[in-house]
């Protein structure tokens, strides 16, 4: 088996985990830095031609 130490989540991860399991649909964009999730944007509105 694998004996490797699990990290567990920072507040950021899991905020960001608990925002992409609110969303019904629809695409985020996450930025990082240093590692993290720093902000993420959810994008509302796409119109296609």
């Amino acid at each position: 088996m694998d004996n490797k130490k699990q990290n567990a989540n920072t507040e950021k991860e899991d905020k960001l985990l608990q925002l992409i399991r609110d969303m019904k649909f629809g695409e985020v964009h996450i930025y990082v830095a240093d590692g993290q999730p720093v902000r993420a944007e959810i994008i509302k509105k796409s119109v296609k031609f």
